[in-house]
């Protein structure tokens, strides 16, 4: 039997769907958060980097720092505190 790989963006084909008038703007790469900001972690298929893992679509989580262009993001997974670098495409601000 051969075994099937498991890659990244595995079981993701409806996740990473975007609608046929969604489109990423340059105000969305450029957007800047602060530090403490409540933020939702929403992927944009577009772009492979700085996304982080697809487990975290739609959690709400907040700056912590930064690390180069992209966020430091602390989210509550079930009851552990897990951080996160992102870049901005794939945030969006509450």
């Amino acid at each position: 039997m051969v075994t099937k790989s498991r890659g990244v963006q595995a079981k993701t084909r409806s996740l990473l769907k975007r609608g046929v008038r969604e489109r990423t703007t340059v105000n969305k790469i450029l957007e800047e958060f602060k530090e403490g900001q409540k933020v939702i972690i929403d992927l944009d298929p577009s772009s492979d980097k700085g996304r982080p893992f697809r487990r975290f679509q739609g959690r709400m989580g907040v700056v912590e720092g930064f690390r180069g262009r992209s966020y430091v993001i602390k989210v509550k997974d079930n009851d552990k505190e897990k951080v996160l670098i992102a870049s901005s495409r794939h945030l969006r601000s509450i």
